[in-house]
């Protein structure tokens, strides 16, 4: 299977993923005491790269499940969140407001390049017979 074709697979999987209202909840009390921590902190500029980040993350986590039980989809996926870390303290965040479609537009181009880079890798490590 191709890459592309392998990736539009994945985007078809993402879109079927729904989430319980427990988890949203979940996610809407982190996301309120992470703000606070990052404004104790004085750093409220890092707080919506962070969670974006995380969200993502576990979103290509949970698309990709059934590679869990490989070493090397977790040192992949320990290598990308690594990356996300330095880009995180490296890159200049602003507090201004941003508007939702530019947030959401980068990080669906950060999901796609993170399946395309385990797609990549599967390639790599497994050969033609690589789990579809």
């Amino acid at each position: 299977m191709s890459l592309a074709s392998e990736i539009k697979y994945d985007i078809k999987a993402a879109k079927k993923i729904r989430f319980r209202w427990w988890a949203v909840l979940l996610g809407i009390v982190g996301s309120t005491l992470s703000a606070f921590l990052f404004d104790h902190f004085g750093r409220v500029d890092l707080d919506l790269p962070t969670l974006n980040c995380i969200a993502v993350l576990g979103f290509v986590l949970l698309v990709k499940w059934k590679l869990r039980q490989r070493v090397w989809f977790w040192i992949t996926m320990i290598v990308i969140a690594a990356l996300h870390v330095a880009l995180i303290l490296f890159v200049p965040w602003t507090t201004k407001w941003v508007p939702a479609l530019v947030i959401a537009g980068i990080d669906s181009v950060d999901l796609i390049a993170i399946l395309a880079i385990l797609s990549v890798v599967a390639k790599f490590m497994e050969g033609p017979n690589a789990p579809e």
